[in-house]
């Protein structure tokens, strides 16, 4: 057969010629308008800023928002929690998209199962939920690095948040994947997404002023059609304006409302005036008292916030949980890591239970809404099984014989360690090993708090307060350990650049530098435990060896509901059940139980796992009554 060529085929090539040209006149007379599904043909404009209105194509449009971030609910919950929040008579979800949770390792991608992002936001549009996103990159949420993945620190020169070409990189092929994903979900497209949110509170941090323009072309660039906005506090709202960006403000009192109002009208005269936090509560942190805020002042606060002629978007309205480690902390004054309880004080609880907020809001929206409120969801029962006892056991010393140490001259911080595919560790616990032959002072910066061991005797601690300790007299060659756990990491501040794990620089013995470790990484992800299998566990001592794995089983006779795990007489440590992180524990509160969703137990046996650093309990009290007892709204 021989080949086709323009040559040897000219009568071809002008049949060719003719037929392009004679579709061109076709088409040119077609009504395009016909060939658009007829539910995409009134998606023209979207939201938009009209004076001091929104506008929804040409309808005025008023947004009453609420916040929940999909990955601290079960997925399994999701349309519970938000159908109560449709039920309350809001009309539009915000949420934050956690990059270093969709990216753990540079390039490789999570979607799937809790992160599924694309089947939540299309769950809020089935429901009938807008939906403002808020992808960041940075978006703080008190999540560990402020939603930054730790790989990032692998660099000793990187610049979070800035145009630094390491970052910017990194931010440019994760929006490449995150965009591709984003864009059909927007309003133009069919989707519920109305509003996309450059990056988060920048104006607080402000160290490159090309970074926000950047971050505002990379959305645009990728397809993000939407209306763009920016949110600050009064600490950054005069250096948070990008040009294009209609700007937002977040704050929880009349004070900041009065004078950001006044900041909000300088910067951008009569455009559309939206709080975009308005903060119904406040995270909690290890060792502080419970945050509360009450009802009565949320409600005049909200009513006060409307009545200026804003819209309002709840952060938060429903919480939810810090599961795992990804918790964030605080460090000002001094280093205060998040609990692992994300319930904010919110208008729902940790468990998606009603509250006095709820009930107020209820009725205040349901005074401004054009048709009757559908009505609320009934509540998730909850029960309060029988006690767990721990039936078998392993300490960590013995647990090290099944793991492989990393060999190092010198300590290696978590981020560093060669582990998972060269991406470091982000998130869990480190053990540093050496040997040492005298006794002295020990010296070492330790991000966050390390348990010092000499042998298997554990004699203090190393974190920020304290940088040395007394090593007691000891006799010949003795194994030095520090078990070292990442708290979180800082999420909101000047310091994320200095966020790095573990054992930072060398360790010291009376000024000399120790060498010769050996370093586990004890990430604690479901992989890790698979290396245990059942002969490696042996029934519980009298008096245990601390570190140590308690192993026992939970019982659930019925349908399984919601509980509450409590600790009582452990003193600080994880739960692990059927393989899921439910989170940190520790006896300084204010947290006293953990929750764990009935939608991740089994009707039979539930394994769970309890690592505990230093006082073991005799049971784990599952109860049906939340770690700080909110009083509850019954609708």
């Amino acid at each position: 057969m021989s080949t086709w060529s323009l040559r040897r085929r000219p009568g071809r090539t002008l049949g060719l010629l003719l037929l392009v040209l004679l579709s061109f006149l076709v088409l040119r007379r077609l009504d395009w308008s016909t060939l658009i599904p007829p539910w995409l043909r009134h998606r023209r404009l979207g939201l938009q800023a009209k004076g001091q209105d929104f506008v929804l194509e040409d309808t005025t449009f008023r947004i009453f928002g609420g916040s929940i971030h999909y990955f601290r609910v079960p997925r399994a919950y999701w349309r519970d929690r938000l159908l109560k929040m449709k039920a309350c008579g809001l009309n539009t979800l915000t949420t934050y998209v956690p990059w270093n949770l969709h990216e753990p390792e540079r390039g490789k991608f999570d979607f799937s199962g809790n992160l599924d992002l694309e089947a939540f936001v299309l769950l809020a549009a089935e429901i009938g939920l807008w939906v403002i996103l808020r992808p960041g990159p940075y978006i703080c949420a008190e999540i560990d690095l402020g939603g930054l993945p730790s790989w990032l620190l692998q660099d000793p020169g990187m610049k979070l948040r800035t145009t630094y070409q390491g970052f910017t990189e990194a931010v440019d092929l994760y929006f490449d994947h995150l965009m591709s994903r984003v864009v059909p979900l927007q309003y133009k497209r069919g989707g519920p997404i109305i509003a996309v949110q450059v990056e988060n509170e920048y104006g607080s941090y402000n160290r490159d002023p090309a970074y926000m323009p950047y971050v505002k072309k990379a959305l645009e660039d990728r397809g993000i059609v939407e209306l763009l906005l920016t949110s600050d506090n009064k600490d950054g709202l005069q250096k948070g304006v990008v040009r294009g960006v209609l700007a937002t403000i977040n704050l929880q009192s009349q004070q900041e409302l009065q004078a950001l109002t006044t900041s909000l009208l300088n910067i951008q005269g009569n455009q559309p005036k939206m709080v975009m936090e308005y903060w119904t509560g406040w995270f909690d942190s290890w060792g502080s008292p419970h945050n509360i805020l009450d009802s009565s002042e949320v409600l005049e606060m909200v009513t006060a916030i409307t009545n200026a002629g804003f819209s309002i978007n709840l952060y938060m309205f429903h919480g939810g949980t810090n599961f795992g480690f990804i918790n964030g902390a605080m460090h000002f004054n001094e280093y205060k890591s998040d609990v692992t309880s994300y319930d904010y004080d919110a208008v729902l609880t940790e468990a998606g239970d009603y509250t006095a907020k709820y009930g107020k809001l209820h009725d205040f929206f349901g005074s401004l809404s054009d048709a009757p409120l559908s009505p609320p969801p009934d509540p998730l029962p909850k029960m309060a099984y029988e006690p767990m006892a721990p039936s078998f056991y392993l300490s960590l010393w013995d647990a090290l014989k099944y793991m492989e140490p990393i060999k190092s001259e010198k300590p290696i911080n978590m981020e560093n360690l060669p582990v998972n595919d060269g991406n470091g560790q982000a998130f869990g616990y480190t053990l540093y090993e050496t040997t040492i032959t005298s006794s002295g002072v020990l010296h070492g910066c330790v991000h966050d708090r390390g348990q010092v061991f000499v042998n298997t005797v554990s004699i203090g601690f190393l974190d920020y307060q304290t940088t040395e300790i007394v090593i007691p007299l000891i006799q010949g060659y003795t194994v030095l350990r520090i078990l070292v756990e990442n708290r979180g990491r800082v999420n909101y501040g000047s310091n994320i650049d200095d966020q790095r794990k573990g054992l930072i620089g060398n360790l010291y013995l009376n000024h000399s530098p120790l060498k010769n470790f050996r370093i586990y990484s004890l990430d604690m992800k479901k992989s890790f435990f698979q290396r245990f299998s059942t002969d490696k566990w042996t029934t519980v001592p009298e008096a245990p060896t601390l570190p140590a794995f308690f192993l026992g089983v939970l019982s659930v006779f019925s349908s399984p509901s919601d509980t509450f795990l409590k600790l009582e007489g452990w003193e600080k440590g994880v739960v692990f059940v059927n393989g899921q992180n439910l989170g940190r524990y520790w006896n300084i509160g204010p947290q006293q139980t953990l929750y764990l969703p009935g939608a991740w137990l089994n009707a039979g046996s539930n394994q769970v796992i309890v690592f505990e650093e230093s006082t073991a309990g005799p049971v784990v009290q599952p109860t049906d009554t939340p770690h700080l007892g909110r009083n509850q709204y019954i609708h």
